[in-house]
């Protein structure tokens, strides 16, 4: 028996990377799993049905239970048609891993209005609509007296949290909403049984490689790589964590891990670094010279 056994998941953005990695695993652990991906580009244009139901196929032959969805996320109606995918195919959504994105990268002085709305519509109101419907299921079933064990994993990113990246102030935008949409959605979930975490990811993946700089580093790792070596940059290391934190042996909730091969760390959000205080109102020659 799995550390999921008899648990129904959705993953988003399943088809490929870290989503398809997170799908075979929740399977293998023994999730029935509701494979969403859209099948579109790096910047989410088009659409294919084939990445979903090629991870589909596979969990399938390796005796798992699988369905494809390849519903846009980024719509309300998207997620909700979903979630009401899981609960009718397979009885019920004990798990949600949001995991889509989209990747549109350029400075701020020469993006456009459509290159920001895209990323932080999938990215942002894809976990806040995936989030509202599976949150409004969990709702009526603790009130209808069936409590759920349920779990929530988001998909922060290093870019939103701690190594800001020139030319995704989109993404970063995104992703440290994300974080931060995280902490709220366990204040509020807590109270229906479940739990909401976020994991930062860095993983060699089709976005991570179109990404200028990390794309080229991670690519010269992969091919620097023996054939006994430990792969850090493999989207498989990324899976286990968020496999326990959807599982009922894990009680956390509210918490942000960023994950990369063998490292696992806890995040922290903004802070107090240094304070000064004034004993009446603020003068600002005596700002200029005291906060620097």
């Amino acid at each position: 028996m799995g550390v999921l056994a008899g648990k129904v998941a959705v993953v988003t953005g399943a088809g490929r990377g870290i989503g398809r990695e997170h799908a075979l695993l929740f399977a293998a652990e023994g999730a029935a799993v509701v494979v969403n991906d859209l099948g579109g580009s790096n910047a989410g244009e088009g659409a294919d049905t084939g990445p979903a139901q090629q991870v589909v196929d596979e969990i399938v032959a390796a005796g798992g239970r699988a369905a494809a969805n390849t519903d846009d996320v980024a719509s309300w109606e998207g997620a909700r048609k979903l979630v009401e995918q899981a609960v009718s195919e397979f009885g019920g959504l004990d798990v949600v891993v949001n995991n889509a994105g989209i990747l549109r990268d350029a400075f701020l002085a020469g993006m456009t209005e459509s290159q920001w709305d895209a990323v932080i519509a999938v990215h942002l109101k894809g976990h806040a609509a995936m989030l509202h419907h599976a949150g409004a299921y969990w709702k009526e079933q603790s009130k209808a007296g069936n409590r759920p064990s349920a779990a929530v994993v988001n998909t922060a990113s290093a870019s939103g949290t701690t190594l800001p990246n020139a030319g995704q102030a989109n993404y970063g935008a995104a992703k440290a909403a994300i974080a931060a949409l995280t902490l709220v959605a366990a204040e509020e979930f807590g109270r229906y049984g479940v739990r909401v975490n976020a994991i930062a990811p860095i993983a060699r993946t089709r976005l991570t490689l179109a990404t200028p700089g990390m794309g080229a580093m991670l690519a010269a790792e992969a091919e620097q790589l023996g054939a006994d070596e430990f792969d850090a940059f493999s989207p498989a290391n990324i899976s286990p964590l968020v496999a326990y934190l959807a599982s009922d042996e894990c009680v956390t909730t509210g918490k942000v891990f960023a994950v990369q091969g063998g490292a696992i760390s806890e995040l922290s959000g903004w802070h107090d670094v240094k304070t000064i205080e004034a004993e009446g109102p603020w003068l600002i020659d005596d700002i200029a010279a005291r906060l620097p």
